[in-house]
């Protein structure tokens, strides 16, 4: 693991890696917010997924998340949307396929099968590096993202009970297998059985029994792909059919964008922060 950018900020630094990941065969660029408690003890990690066309740049940039985690006590682990590389498989005429697309699936077609692990890479191998390498409390952390990082933390969730203390999401894909983003790229990666898509689609995890925990949506309403891409009242139906617990605020005149998401990442990190230090 190489550093390759350290920023003070809020107290606590603001750090970038690189490493050779064993899931992606590739190298894979991440990064780490630290607040000042660190200094003193470990404290709880928070993991942000970043959507469509996104790095891990865009939300340590945009989002103002560094403020609150400082004065909350939490680490912010912010990994790449999926492999990059020369020899890594794209579609550089689409920004919904190949890199910066990898949808946080284990994909099984070729191409994309020998470096697109990005499930095992946000679920098991990024956490270990972590745990091992950062004053964070091993074991203790939540999830949330936006998009096709809003899908991610969903489905790690919800396919890994009692790994995460808490789950959220902003504008989040909910129902993958029905709109047009989650089609191509489950077609591409996972191939053309429905049936192995679902594994990786939240309202279909709700339906075929998954344990769930609390889950926190925030969703615009003016949001440009609410009615074809997102479809948050899927998973919300499902949900109520077996009384599981979740939170949709439909947030009146917000878009899909970071603007949204700086508005309201506080109170999504005040919401991991009451569950992690419970």
């Amino acid at each position: 693991m190489e550093q390759i950018e350290s920023v003070k900020e809020f107290g606590g630094w603001l750090n970038r890696y690189q490493h050779g990941s064993r899931s992606c065969d590739c190298n894979m660029t991440f990064s780490v917010y630290l607040p000042p408690q660190t200094e003193r003890r470990p404290v709880p990690a928070v993991y942000w997924l970043s959507g469509l066309t996104c790095t891990d740049d865009n939300f340590r940039v945009k989002a103002g998340a560094q403020r609150y985690a400082s004065e909350l006590g939490l680490a912010l682990i912010i990994p790449d949307t999926s492999p990059r590389g020369e020899d890594v498989a794209d579609e550089p005429d689409r920004y919904d396929l190949g890199m910066g697309a990898g949808f946080y699936v284990n994909a099984t077609q070729s191409p994309w099968s020998r470096h697109y692990q990005m499930y095992d890479y946000v679920t098991r191998e990024l956490p270990a590096l972590v745990e091992d390498k950062f004053p964070v409390t091993a074991g203790l952390k939540s999830i949330t993202g936006h998009s096709m990082g809003g899908h991610g933390a969903l489905i790690c969730a919800l396919k890994n009970p009692g790994v995460y203390s808490s789950v959220s999401a902003f504008s989040p894909i909910c129902n993958p297998v029905n709109c047009g983003w989650g089609e191509g790229c489950f077609t591409a990666y996972l191939g053309p059985d429905r049936d192995a898509w679902a594994a990786y689609d939240a309202t279909c995890l709700v339906e075929s029994g998954a344990e769930a925990l609390p889950m926190l949506i925030d969703q615009g309403t003016n949001d440009e792909f609410l009615a074809d891409q997102l479809h948050p009242q899927d998973l919300v139906r499902a949900c109520e059919e077996r009384d599981l617990p979740i939170t949709l605020r439909l947030q009146d005149g917000y878009d899909h964008s970071y603007h949204f998401i700086a508005t309201f990442i506080g109170e999504h990190l005040a919401y991991h922060a009451a569950t992690l230090n419970r």
